[in-house]
């Protein structure tokens, strides 16, 4: 009898971390892409959480760690939801806002696995490298800032959530697909050690080595790894509805691959799909995507 797999899907409401606001529909968007009944067709039992509560601030406009406490406050709640997610047999879905989430999203899954002794992997699909800190940081903005804060870079409240740092061994954190990276974070690129697949490498060795590639590095002494999935990593003209675009991305067929390559490797603990905006959406087009994507990496297969 084949043992049926569950799924939790978290809606975290989200836009103090960006510039632009308006990813805090991105939930809702993605729902109405029929989310649920996509996963739930692939055999799997889903139970949606709905939207985790986020605190209604006057957005800052300047600090080195815009609207920092309010942000914190949320990645503590989404720690919590994705730890009982996985400590229960679930796979954790966490549907975006701004990709500040992921602090909350991959702290709670690193912890549910360090209670067991394993740690876990992270590959990190985004158009941009998120290893900014406070100090290096040119807007401030916290979406920028989540992979340092889980490598113990950042923030110390942000760095410690959960109760331990770095959250993941940089030998086994690997960044896909990045094509816009700040000087300052070059440079905490190569202090971290993890490993950069950027557009040009995509384009020179193709999506599929590089997956493959990915995962095993993501994959090597852990537990599996998690995938925090940034929307504007896919180019603009399939993806326009995020907040921070940039030309060059990756193909429609190339995001599908990716995911539908994690999920042929049953090593995936848990996904973000962050930065869906539908205020800058044509048609819901950037949330159906998301939808189709995320049933990708849950198994939906060509045939």
């Amino acid at each position: 009898m084949t043992k049926t797999r569950h799924a939790t899907v978290i809606g975290v409401p989200l836009d103090y971390g960006a510039s632009k606001r308006g990813a805090s529909g991105g939930p809702a968007a993605v729902r109405r892409a029929n989310l649920v009944e996509l996963l739930e067709a692939l055999g799997l039992d889903v139970s949606d959480a709905g939207d985790l509560p986020v605190p209604k601030v006057a957005p800052a406009a300047k600090g080195k760690l815009k609207n920092g406490a309010a942000i914190l406050k949320v990645c503590r709640e989404l720690e919590s939801q994705c730890y009982e997610a996985v400590a229960n047999g679930s796979t954790p879905i966490t549907l975006g806002g701004d990709h500040s989430l992921a602090v909350g999203s991959v702290s709670g899954v690193a912890r549910a696995f360090r209670d067991k002794g394993r740690k876990v992997g992270l590959i990190w699909v985004d158009a941009h490298a998120d290893i900014n800190t406070p100090e290096t940081s040119p807007t401030g903005n916290v979406h920028g800032m989540p992979l340092a804060h889980l490598l113990g870079m950042g923030h110390k409240d942000f760095a410690r959530l959960g109760g331990f740092s770095p959250k993941v061994d940089p030998r086994n954190v690997v960044l896909v697909g990045i094509r816009d990276v700040d000087r300052a974070e070059a440079v905490n690129i190569r202090k971290s050690g993890i490993r950069v697949f950027s557009m040009q490498e995509i384009d020179r060795y193709g999506m599929g080595v590089v997956t493959e590639q990915a995962i095993d590095m993501a994959s090597d002494g852990t537990a599996g790894f998690h995938v925090s999935f940034d929307i504007d990593c896919v180019d603009p003209g399939n993806a326009p509805g995020t907040g921070t675009i940039k030309r060059g991305g990756l193909t429609y067929r190339e995001s599908h691959l990716f995911m539908e390559l994690a999920a042929d490797s049953e090593r995936a603990l848990g996904l973000d799909l962050a930065e869906v905006n539908p205020l800058e959406d044509t048609q819901n087009a950037t949330a159906v995507l998301a939808a189709e994507l995320i049933a990708s990496a849950m198994g939906k297969n060509i045939y």
